[in-house]
């Protein structure tokens, strides 16, 4: 069936036609017969002089109003389309992390534009944040029903990126069921995930390789893990053989899955749980002359729109130095940010503002970003959306 036709603008191709997988709407010819179009439909995207660019998922009402799904224009999209992209990145995360915990599908980087699926053995979320792929669900459960047969498969559709493309908000179970705390395996040690009610989409993998630099220094250590949430960073480094760790997490149903993370591991002894604000946690413990050898900072987005750019870059350097002021001469601070909005340029000037701020310095040793299976689409390098460095302090 013949798909209709968008149009860019003469001479505004130049981005898509060298693989840039977004078109804005200033760049589209946004006609009356542009504008009538479903919001999510599929189209035949052409440039102004009628050469194919490919076939796109098109919306009229976002600033993104066109995103490409294929670069060839005669490609069918369905469930066999789907399925292709699908076995391409499973065989990629089973080449990175066998075992069948990991991101799935991380978006344009895989081909599936505004859509992430985890996967934590045979449960599966997955989440739908464009018009287009929220169309495409149907053909996406089957999918993903053909190339990985979960048992179970919880749609995470609450993302406020979802309103941003006229979409509703919800959650729903649309195969199998969920009976509590789902177990996972990363870095060889057992979690657990609230798939139903936890943040995002239950889980971070992003954090893997951060965690296990981490852990790789807890060794006879104590250590402090803010915002633990499912207790990723605080129950590994009590595997790595640290001598105690606090956790501090402000949700109690968190606290009870990083409890539950370490009573799985045998590390229960060595860890305390704490529900708190985490800055007022910080200046409780400075207060009380604590000091730690490895503090971790890995809190939720600070700056969630632009227009909280500055406050939220202030609130990173705030946190760097109280998260500094519990460093142990010669210790160690794993601070992060997942604050697309805040680059790593600013986001290491505000370590550095918050380290010269309490008269601290040391070394640099690690800069990361997210883990393999969140892979960055080549011309989308905004997408890099996290950011951690791991220093010694003196």
């Amino acid at each position: 069936m013949s798909l209709p036709v968008v149009r860019l603008q003469p001479g505004r191709q130049k981005r898509a036609a060298f693989g840039h997988p977004w078109v804005f709407s200033n760049e589209i010819a946004m006609d009356a017969a542009a504008k009538a179009l479903p919001p999510g439909g599929l189209v035949r995207l052409e440039t102004a002089t009628g050469d194919a660019l490919g076939i796109a998922m098109f919306n009229p009402h976002p600033l993104i109003s066109a995103r490409l799904l294929s670069r060839d224009a005669n490609a069918t999209v369905d469930a066999d389309f789907l399925a292709a992209r699908l076995r391409a990145a499973l065989d990629l995360r089973e080449r990175l992390y066998p075992g069948g915990c990991y991101r799935l599908i991380h978006a344009e980087a895989d081909g599936l534009p505004g859509t992430v699926i985890d996967r934590y053995g045979d449960v599966v979320t997955i989440q739908v944040n464009t018009a287009g792929m929220d169309r495409l669900t149907p053909d996406l459960l089957e999918a993903v029903d053909r190339v990985v047969a979960p048992a179970t498969v919880v749609l995470r559709n609450d993302s406020s990126a979802r309103q941003l493309e006229g979409l509703p908000l919800e959650t729903k179970i649309v195969k199998g069921a969920i009976a509590g705390p789902v177990p996972l395996s990363e870095n060889g040690r057992r979690f657990f995930a609230d798939l139903a009610e936890g943040q995002k989409t239950g889980w971070f993998y992003d954090q893997r390789e951060n965690r296990a630099a981490v852990a790789r220094l807890a060794d006879g250590k104590r250590v402090l893990d803010l915002y633990t949430y499912a207790g990723g960073f605080a129950v590994l480094a009590a595997c790595g053989g640290a001598l105690e760790v606090v956790a501090v997490d402000r949700s109690e149903r968190a606290l009870a899955l990083a409890g539950q993370a370490a009573q799985a591991n045998d590390v229960a002894g060595r860890c305390r749980f704490v529900r708190a604000e985490a800055f007022a946690e910080l200046e409780r413990l400075a207060g009380a002359g604590e000091r730690y050898d490895i503090v971790v900072a890995d809190p939720p987005a600070f700056v969630k729109s632009k227009k909280d750019l500055n406050q939220g870059a202030r609130g990173y350097r705030k946190l760097a130095r109280l998260s500094a002021a519990l460093v142990a001469p010669g210790g160690f601070l794993f601070i992060a940010s997942c604050s697309h909005h805040v680059d790593v340029p600013l986001f290491a000037e505000q370590v550095r503002r918050g380290l010269s701020d309490l008269g601290r310095s040391g070394r640099i040793l690690r800069t990361a970003g997210a883990a393999a299976d969140h892979p960055v689409h080549p011309h989308l390098p905004e997408s890099a959306y996290l950011k951690g460095q791991l220093l010694q302090l003196d």
